[in-house]
């Protein structure tokens, strides 16, 4: 693959649940940001984020930034058959420009 390949944007399908596991590290954040901002667009109220167990490195990363985003209402831990602490589950306030 060429550099430029690698430089094309990438179509995520915006669904309930993004897994970041194929992506960079130094990527996650926007990736992560840029998802959140389509799905909270698009009227989901929650999503799933997957950024799995290791150290906690990737699940404070994350953490960060809900903090930073006006329209997460709140976040915890998945439930043990979501992944337990390996996934987020992300509240958000509903979108008034969606008909609501």
């Amino acid at each position: 693959m060429s550099a430029v390949d690698e430089e094309q944007p990438v179509e995520i399908p915006v669904t309930d649940t993004l897994d970041l596991h194929p992506f960079r590290a130094a990527e996650v954040r926007d990736v992560t940001r840029e998802y959140l901002r389509e799905a909270h667009a698009r009227g989901f109220t929650q999503v799933r984020l997957i950024h799995g167990r290791g150290i906690g490195v990737q699940r404070e990363n994350i953490r960060a930034l809900l903090r930073s985003l006006d329209f997460v209402l709140d976040f915890h831990d998945a439930d043990p058959s979501g992944g337990g602490w390996g996934s987020t589950v992300v509240l958000m306030a509903s979108n008034s420009l969606n008909g609501e």
